[in-house]
């Protein structure tokens, strides 16, 4: 038995790399991360993040996440069908074309495929094209799907809460009132990596209530399944950090909602319906209230009159080493009040290869922050700010 399941792991790890998914995510997070240099470049100038940033800080999420999952799926003895596994890659691949990670929360790749699953053999019933098809009902477990569905989404709120306060992306734009200001995108991309059982193979049922979820065979495989994550969340009316709190507690909640509606699917089968529609009814009421609750919000990194609100933070500059935050104010350089990023320039140039900064923390409190520029470092300490872009003001110089 112990060399069957050993035979069985090793293949399902080679079929992991024959999956086009994980392919096409190298890509994603490539194309993805060019397009939002191009746009930082856009507006200050300068490349603030690498190009698999979207991907950075979350590997150990993502790793230990699919371990779990395992466990959960061999372990109660999930068993998933080929259609399932290759129309839920291609599900996410159709909707990743649109470059919206928005599209490839769960609520939306997994339901889709479900729905997908869940017509398909009546619409093939009624149709003369396709004649030769053994694709039925019985031969998907939709329980299954339904519980893979509520881990998954409790999987994204992880991802969301481990947002770090520095890595989300800022950029600029023009408020209600024609003023420009900053905003940052919350936005992630992660493939979990985890086993599931499938049908014909080399491992038989080692207990009567194993395999708990099957699909009438009597052998089973192992395979290891690429499942990709992604979110992307405009904080502008509130502070990112913020944000990622309450995303995360709401999503959280959902997750476990469904999840229970899931379980109870094992004795009401029309409970895996409910709890599809409703992950995707959900997830569509939780997004427009977001939305609309930091549209009618005051921006968040609007200009000030007496000092300077800490838009971003450009990494391995001055102020990444110094512990700066973004959503700081900063209120004196080198003891002159400053309140445009020109007095900020002036200011910082005025002792030489020495500063010192006065920063209004987040209570409201009064801190102190100097160093010296090394060669080779950001001449504005790395530091961005909620000002005209540089693509606009490029064109004045030039003009």
């Amino acid at each position: 038995m112990a060399e069957a399941w050993l035979i069985e792991l090793l293949k399902g790890i080679g079929r992991f790399f024959i999956n086009p998914l994980v392919y096409w995510t190298i890509l994603l997070l490539f194309i993805a991360g060019h397009r939002r240099i191009k746009q930082e470049r856009m507006d200050y100038g300068v490349k603030i993040f690498d190009v698999f940033s979207e991907w950075k800080n979350t590997l150990g999420t993502s790793l230990i996440s699919g371990l779990v999952i395992s466990v959960i799926t061999i372990g109660t003895g999930m068993v998933f069908s080929y259609e399932m596994i290759l129309l839920l890659a291609i599900v996410t691949i159709i909707l990743s074309i649109t470059m919206r990670f928005s599209l490839l929360l769960p609520s939306y790749t997994i339901g889709l495929t479900f729905v997908i699953l869940f017509i398909l053999p009546l619409v093939l019933e009624n149709q003369t094209i396709i004649t030769d098809t053994e694709l039925s009902l019985s031969a998907i477990d939709f329980t299954s799907i339904a519980l893979l569905l509520g881990i998954m989404i409790l999987v994204e709120s992880i991802l969301i809460h481990n947002v770090k306060r520095n890595a989300t992306f800022p950029s600029i734009a023009l408020s209600d009132r024609g003023a420009w200001v900053g905003q940052h995108r919350i936005k992630k991309l992660s493939l979990i990596p985890f086993f599931a059982m499938i049908p014909n193979g080399l491992i038989a049922p080692f207990a009567p209530w194993w395999p708990y979820f099957s699909i009438g065979e009597e052998t089973y495989s192992v395979i290891l399944i690429p499942f990709l994550i992604g979110f992307d969340y405009l904080a502008k009316g509130h502070f990112p950090v913020h944000a990622v709190q309450k995303i995360s507690k709401f999503n959280t909640l959902l997750g476990i909602g469904i999840l229970a509606i899931a379980a109870g699917s094992i004795f009401l089968p029309f409970l895996s319906i409910v709890a599809v529609i409703l992950a995707i009814i959900g997830k569509e009421f939780l997004n427009y209230k977001y939305r609309v609750g930091d549209r009618l919000r005051r921006p968040f990194f609007g200009q000030l009159q007496d000092g300077l609100t800490i838009v971003g933070i450009i990494p391995a500059t001055p102020a990444a080493r110094l512990d700066i935050f973004i959503g700081e104010t900063i209120v004196k350089v080198n003891g002159k009040r400053v309140a445009t990023e020109e007095q900020f320039y002036k200011a910082l140039q005025s002792t030489g290869a020495f500063f010192k900064l006065e920063i209004l923390d987040d209570r409201g409190e009064n801190r102190f922050v100097q160093g010296a520029f090394y060669e080779g470092d950001h001449h504005e300490l790395g530091l961005l700010f909620a000002s005209a872009p540089y693509r606009q003001k490029k064109s004045r110089i030039s003009s």
